[in-house]
């Protein structure tokens, strides 16, 4: 008899070995070439297939940018804009690298603004992006019209981009909460082709500072103000004080989750720019941000495993190992809810040509809420998610 309850001992031992490596076999037999990875709350791997072999992140590097910016700059860090007026009504506006001034922001500020300094015209307007250097140029930005190409800036508005809709000669605003401005109407006739689109202002910086002087301008006249004067480019004047401060409506842990959803290269790169800028000192460049990124991944044993030279996914120079990325997702779980969520899971996906990444949390019936990194070195997106089903349903 007891030789019996010895093998039904082990036998039920067994079970969760053999359950484990049957989900093993599956995943291998889904994608055999593939990087998986997936470890439960303590720690402990359910699945390691070549999860020491180096990929290329994508936008699965965002989570990493997230978890810097929480950790360096605070979930109600509030980015901010600074406006200064002289003895003749010059307006000088300090741009601090906001990411998100867009439209709806610009309606709030310039309301706030015309009541500190009143309707009476202002006689110029200079815009003063010292806070980044006008050569700052972000590793895999390619010089396009395309949204995700957009340039970094100090201060820029819409994400350095224009959204217009271009009949004939006749461009138009695509957006009823965006004024059309000359500077909108010439780009969009010179590189937007007809009907509606989004462009980059990437092929000089002056271009998008000049748009964002003229956007301020018109929600300034919006507002009941008045600007007569031209708008250019300067610094602030030593002494000036500023008369309005306009801190960012978006909490950070705000903006980081439409980042994480959205997977916007430019708020993900002004955000990784600002970790550097806010913990060494402007202005920004983005060795200071590398150099404090390196200094959090080596306090927390992960340099070799996460090594960036970027903050958003877009250049391939990224590289990851799935051991190191887990370990990072441990240490993200507190702020795991800013992730897309969908069907049990918590993820951020990363997609280029011959790179599919996924990451996250997902809920599995037999191990509870399980971390877990997958990258495949093809074009099949729809692979990972088959992936993550299997993990999900064989856990």
């Amino acid at each position: 008899m007891w030789s019996h309850l010895l093998a039904l001992a082990c036998a039920l031992l067994l079970l969760p070995a053999q359950a484990l490596a049957g989900a093993k076999e599956k995943l291998a037999a889904l994608a055999p070439s593939g990087l998986v990875l997936v470890m439960d709350e303590k720690g402990n791997e359910l699945v390691a297939q070549n999860a020491d072999k180096p990929f290329v992140p994508a936008s699965v590097a965002k989570i990493v940018t997230a978890w810097l910016a929480m950790e360096v700059l605070g979930p109600d860090y509030r980015f901010e804009t600074r406006f200064y007026l002289d003895g003749d009504r010059v307006l000088y506006v300090r741009g601090g690298g906001d990411p998100f001034l867009i439209s709806e922001e610009l309606a709030q500020l310039a309301s706030a603004l015309v009541a500190a300094i009143g309707k009476k015209p202002l006689s110029g307007i200079v815009l003063d992006a010292s806070y980044y250097p006008s050569d700052i140029r972000i590793p895999g930005i390619e010089d396009t019209d395309e949204a995700y190409d957009a340039l970094n800036s100090a201060l820029a508005v819409n994400f350095n981009t224009i959204h217009a809709v271009r009949k004939g000669k006749t461009v138009h605003s695509a957006e009823e909460q965006t004024p059309i401005t000359p500077l909108a109407i010439s780009q969009f006739r010179a590189r937007g082709s007809q009907g509606r689109g989004r462009i980059s202002l990437t092929q000089d910086p002056t271009v998008g500072l000049q748009y964002a002087g003229e956007l301020i301008a018109a929600f300034i006249e919006r507002a009941g103000g008045s600007v007569k004067g031209k708008i250019s480019t300067g610094a602030v004047p030593e002494g000036l004080e500023p008369v309005y401060v306009h801190r960012q409506s978006r909490t950070l842990s705000k903006i980081l989750a439409g980042l994480l959803v959205g997977s916007n290269n430019y708020i993900a790169n002004q955000v990784f720019l600002e970790i550097g800028g806010h913990r060494l000192g402007g202005p920004v460049s983005l060795e200071k941000s590398l150099q404090v990124a390196n200094e959090m991944l080596v306090r927390h044993g992960l340099a070799e495993s996460i090594q960036l030279k970027e903050g958003s996914g877009i250049s391939r120079g990224n590289r990851f190992t799935a051991r190191g990325l887990a370990q990072l997702l441990h240490f993200f779980e507190p702020h795991a809810t800013l992730l897309r969520s969908g069907d049990g899971a918590l993820f951020k996906t990363g997609t280029f040509s011959g790179v599919s990444t996924l990451a996250g949390y997902a809920d599995t019936s037999k191990h509870g809420r399980v971390r877990f990194v997958i990258a495949l070195t093809s074009d099949d997106g729809a692979m990972r998610f088959r992936l993550l089903k299997a993990i999900r349903s064989e856990l």
